[in-house]
């Protein structure tokens, strides 16, 4: 259905953008602090988990006062709303598993989402080396079909800086595309693919 102003977005947003506050959430001068922050927390948390520092960074950008977030936060802790360590878990799993990316780049984003070193540690004990490899794997597998037209060199450069990006050390990168490479019998001259 099109909207009085000649568009479907515009009968949808009614004019709000992404950055004003929901209708009904009174933020005027006057309004609570407490029930504004209540309200900015359960809708972060309403679409996916969110890390505490990614919900103290929120209430501080729309000004909440300090002792008022604290206690909040706390209190959104003390029942189980926040989570940082379950959410480090699902984080390192879905990230692992669905992206390929090993615990070097898990630890960098959960430090980017705000979770405690040793919260972090501890989600990343999780992922051993055998899971790690094996993510390496599919990666280089995946990538096999695109290479196969480019010169072997220049295939395994992207193979390798692929698995880099990931967070993969050189040494399991290079070992896997080798070892890869011999699988699908590419013919492999082991100079240059044994690691810097």
């Amino acid at each position: 259905m099109v909207g009085e102003h000649g568009s479907r977005r515009a009968s949808r947003s009614r004019g709000r953008t992404p950055r004003e506050p929901s209708p009904g959430l009174d933020t005027g001068p006057e309004a609570d602090p407490e029930s504004v922050a209540r309200t900015i927390l359960l809708n972060q948390l309403t679409g996916r988990a969110r890390t505490r520092a990614e919900l103290a960074t929120k209430l501080a950008d729309r000004e909440v006062p300090d002792d008022v977030a604290g206690r909040l936060l706390d209190r959104f802790t003390e029942v189980g709303l926040i989570d940082d360590a379950a959410f480090a878990r699902d984080w390192v799993e879905q990230r692992q598993s669905g992206r390929g990316l090993a615990r070097r780049a898990l630890a960098q984003e959960l430090r980017r989402k705000g979770i405690d070193d040793e919260v972090a540690r501890e989600a990343l004990d999780e992922v051993d080396d055998d899971d790690e490899e094996q993510a390496a794997r599919q990666l280089v597998r995946g990538r096999m079909r695109t290479v196969g037209r480019l010169e072997h060199d220049k295939a395994v450069r992207r193979m390798v800086g692929m698995l880099a990006r990931k967070g993969h050390s050189s040494g399991v990168a290079f070992r896997v595309v080798k070892e890869e490479l011999a699988a699908h019998g590419v013919e492999t001259a082991d100079e240059g693919l044994d690691g810097p």
